[in-house]
């Protein structure tokens, strides 16, 4: 079994949903963080979902506010979640253009 650390991040995601990662297939994932930093001027709104193969679609953190020039933590510190084959984590902002995140895993295949 192969451990590897990657770093996944999306720019300037904005009102349509941004895939920000995919399970791959035969690999197990475990987010380790996943932070949205607001790089307008004005509060932002955000999403993080995760859509599975099961139809089981949930939230991460909806409609979560974000001031202007910080940034959520979504998952971090204690908190780890698993990413199974073909779960796909999408990211959403109430404003075009205005997120940028980064996404900390661990891939275990």
């Amino acid at each position: 079994m192969a451990n590897t650390f990657k770093l996944k991040t999306s720019t300037g995601v904005g009102t349509t949903p941004v895939t920000v990662y995919t399970g791959p297939a035969s690999t197990s994932t475990t987010i380790i963080g996943l932070s949205v930093a607001n790089i307008t001027s004005s509060t932002i709104t955000v999403n993080a979902q995760i859509e599975n193969s099961d139809g089981d679609n949930i939230y991460l953190v909806k409609n979560a506010p974000v001031p202007a020039g910080s940034s959520l933590v979504i998952v971090g510190g204690d908190q780890k979640v698993v990413i199974e084959d073909s779960d796909v984590l999408k990211v959403t902002s109430d404003t075009a253009s205005s997120a940028d995140v980064a996404l900390s895993i661990l891939e275990i295949s």
